[in-house]
């Protein structure tokens, strides 16, 4: 069989715009008939999903970004996808999973001196078997491709277009300044051997007209003979973010939503106290995407009061979180606030009565830890992690009272959770319910229609608003990415 094709999506910076660039590529060229799978040797991302492994039997995890880059693809995501992730815990240290199955905790230097070497072999085991099952792999980078102080141990950009033969694309934010003079130096500082790979580049977020932008991309063609192949708008086509990078320093506050053109009177606003190690908040990002609906993110010490409901979102460090929300203040606020709670994951572990054997978790020594205590349950930590891709009935009740069906989403988590009195449950084996609290380790709740659509009825009508009407489904996230890449031009890469 013919080794597939693979082109590397690589970035002058973080945050230009590689994982939607990637992800548009896979569903153009699905679109086209093409067998085409994402690729990602190494990721670093408290946001996760469970898929299946890629070797042998069971599941394991990868970073969002693939599992959202794998559906453009219109491919069963697995984790050959993503064979080595980064999951940050605090304190220096970092959660390492290879090929979906965590390894341990381990600090910058320890990973490197003594784990590095096996993660890049699962990173060639991974691509070398896309790439002989498929036509074309789409890689996706991390930060800087010119990081001239990683060269010698950058998985995800340097070891990846070596092992992977590939043509690299290379993308630049315009919208942070500096463009051209970033395209240079980054064309100026990259190994000898991966300048020669680089076919193009690509300019994103730009705003205005393109004839101001034309003398640069001429002089920058010019000086550097890489062709600038695309110049791309300033768009969000509403993927799910990677990382905490789009959310605000745990003292600053910031709203998603969009401006859907709703009265004030008519909008509900959701709460979601800024957990220093939160993971997973992808989980909430279906709401904001609801007309009439605020995602707000504060700090943990800041008033819940104009809130009309609260999401405490998954965490990577339970316990540490636990605390740190305990001196900001949190556990007051929330025991005084009126309206619908939910918690999921972490945040579900975070309302219950108590933590026990919290040293498994916990970066301090630390045994035993009080929670809020707004659901009778109590958590004891473990070694051994869940991490499973799950269909279950939702029961409606709590905040979901009225919502029943088939609902699909994802568990990750250490611990085990029990009730220390009956109560209702979500779901037959996970969850509890008292009055308007709820949680679960369900994540991917809200992205059911049948959930999401029971959660925010109930929070318009605990505040007492008539919620607004919507129209049509919006245009899926994975076509609009594909047209927003639709104008670079791939004849240079040959494809």
């Amino acid at each position: 069989m013919t080794r597939a094709r693979t082109v590397l999506v690589a970035g002058t910076a973080s945050h230009a715009g590689k994982s939607t660039v990637a992800a548009g590529l896979c569903r153009r060229f699905a679109d086209r008939g093409v067998d085409v799978v994402p690729f990602k040797a190494q990721n670093m991302s408290n946001n996760a999903r469970a898929v299946a492994a890629a070797t042998g039997d069971g599941f394991g995890e990868i970073g969002v970004s693939q599992y959202v880059q794998a559906r453009a693809a219109r491919v069963p995501p697995t984790t050959d996808h993503n064979p080595v992730l980064l999951k940050p815990r605090g304190d220096g240290q970092s959660q390492l999973v290879v090929d979906g199955e965590a390894v341990g905790h381990f600090g910058s230097r320890s990973y490197y001196d003594d784990h590095w070497e096996r993660a890049r072999e699962a990173a060639r085991g991974a691509h070398e078997r896309l790439a002989r099952e498929h036509e074309l792999v789409i890689a996706e980078g991390a930060g800087s491709i010119a990081e001239i102080n990683l060269h010698d141990r950058d998985l995800a950009n340097v070891e990846t277009a070596r092992f992977a033969d590939a043509d690299v694309l290379l993308v630049a934010d315009i919208e942070r300044g500096g463009v051209f003079a970033s395209l240079v130096g980054t064309l100026e500082l990259v190994p000898a051997d991966v300048r020669e790979r680089i076919v193009g580049a690509t300019i994103t977020k730009f705003r205005g007209d393109r004839s101001i932008l034309e003398p640069g991309v001429e002089s920058f063609e010019e000086r550097t003979g890489v062709p600038v192949v695309g110049v791309l708008p300033y768009d969000d086509p509403g993927l799910p973010e990677e990382d905490s990078v789009a959310l605000p320093a745990e003292d600053e506050r910031a709203t998603w939503g969009t401006d859907d053109g709703v009265d004030e009177d008519r909008t509900v606003t959701v709460a979601v106290p800024r957990l220093p190690r939160a993971s997973n908040v992808t989980d909430v990002e279906p709401l904001a995407r609801t007309p009439g609906v605020r995602v707000s993110f504060r700090p943990l010490g800041a008033s819940l009061a104009d809130a009309d409901t609260v999401v405490l979102t998954g965490t990577k460090n339970t316990v540490d979180d636990l605390l740190a929300a305990r001196t900001a203040g949190l556990h007051e606020e929330l025991r005084r606030f009126e309206g619908p709670i939910v918690g999921l994951c972490g945040g579900y572990q975070l309302l219950g009565e108590r933590l026990t054997n919290a040293g498994v978790e916990s970066t301090g020594n630390v045994e035993s830890v009080d929670g809020v205590g707004l659901l009778p349950v109590e958590t004891r930590f473990s070694p051994e992690k869940t991490v499973v891709p799950t269909e279950r009935q939702l029961r409606g009740c709590g905040p979901l009272d009225g919502a029943s069906g088939t609902v699909t989403g994802y568990e990750i988590h250490m611990g085990r959770t029990r009730l220390l009195k009956a109560v209702e449950r979500p779901f037959a084996d996970d969850g509890a319910a008292v009055d308007d609290v709820i949680g679960t380790y369900f994540h991917g709740l809200f992205e059911n229609d049948v959930a999401r659509e029971a959660f925010v009825d109930r929070v318009y009508a605990s505040a007492g608003r008539v919620r607004p009407e919507t129209e049509g489904d919006e245009e899926d996230p994975y076509d609009r990415a594909a047209d927003l890449v639709a104008e670079i031009d791939l004849e240079p890469f040959g494809l």
